[in-house]
């Protein structure tokens, strides 16, 4: 009798309307998946947000950290849970590239639901001052007249900071060497010693080292000036249609419901709008973006095309 109980108000509440499952939603506490381990920009972004998502939805939201392969093991774990609602994921933009290079199986379109656009993260294009450069085009004169020596790092292989850089090279005709680390400060810290030339770090890790001038900045690789660097060219003000960002964002399972995707997007949006959380974003180099799920959705298809072409052009391998 109880299976039966059971059964029944289960199946009961696959018929509600949309917006009856919305006004129930939440019933119990939600699962916050990150797909970096603790202690990251993800992490911190993910802890900050959490006890205020809470408030607005009543329900505990407790996070999990599934790091690993430049966030493809998170991301496929997200595309394995349960589509109610009450499972959701804090990913970056390295959600599309791991899905091209790893090994790990899912597909960013078909797999996992968007539901909103957090914030983006222009990197930086920076040098040692030891280089003889200040602008774009002095950039690729040197690079041109000395093709194969100049060399920028990354957090690894994959990674936005990565993708920029390929990015730049195909559209600037330069070659140019990538050195890949195990994380983005080994690789800021190579660039401010010397041991590097330049790199396109994330402006979060990046800005502290250009406010204290041990780093240049020459650009932004957005399309527009960063509000917290207005002084520093776009690369796309010497090549013009460059642009790309790291982001944040947060994605379902494939097959939630859309009015549950429209409510954690409304219940997010709520925090990220709010003068205080604006603000703090900004200080670390986050421009808040929102916008609809529908939105959210074109722009991970176009986000799917354009990293995906840098990768076959560039042919770049996860080795």
């Amino acid at each position: 009798m109880e299976r039966r109980t059971l059964l029944g108000a289960l199946g009961a509440a696959a018929l509600l309307p949309a917006p009856a499952l919305a006004q129930t939603f939440p019933s119990r506490p939600l699962r916050l998946i990150v797909t970096w381990p603790p202690g990251g920009t993800t992490d911190i972004l993910a802890r900050q947000l959490a006890p205020q998502l809470s408030a607005r939805l009543g329900q505990p939201v407790v996070i999990e950290n599934r790091g690993g392969a430049s966030g493809a093991i998170g991301a496929a774990e997200l595309a394995r849970a349960p589509n109610d609602g009450h499972t959701f994921g804090m990913v970056t933009s390295t959600v599309i590239s791991a899905a091209l290079l790893s090994r790990t199986a899912y597909d960013p379109l078909r797999d996992l639901t968007p539901i909103l656009l957090l914030a983006r993260v222009a990197n930086i294009l920076v040098v040692n001052p030891a280089l003889p450069v200040r602008t774009v085009p002095e950039l690729i004169a040197l690079a041109k007249a000395q093709p194969g020596k100049l060399t920028f790092g990354s957090p690894g292989i994959g990674s936005a900071v990565h993708i920029s850089g390929e990015m730049f090279k195909l559209a600037a005709g330069v070659d140019m060497v990538h050195a890949p680390y195990r994380g983005g400060g080994p690789a800021l810290a190579d660039v401010v010693a010397g041991h590097l030339q330049l790199m396109f770090g994330n402006a979060s890790s990046t800005l502290p080292f250009v406010r204290e001038g041990s780093l240049r900045a020459i650009a932004v690789t957005s399309g527009a000036r960063a509000a917290y660097l207005p002084e520093v060219p776009t690369i796309a003000e010497t090549l013009p249609g460059f642009a790309i960002d790291e982001w944040y964002a947060v994605l379902g399972p494939a097959g939630m419901q859309p009015a549950l995707a429209e409510r954690l997007n409304a219940a997010f949006m709520d925090i990220v709008t709010q003068p205080a959380e604006r603000a703090r974003l900004l200080e670390g180099g986050a421009e808040v973006a929102g916008g609809t799920v529908e939105e959210f959705r074109a722009f991970m298809a176009a986000e799917v095309e354009k990293i995906g072409t840098v990768v076959h052009d560039a042919r770049i391998t996860a080795e």
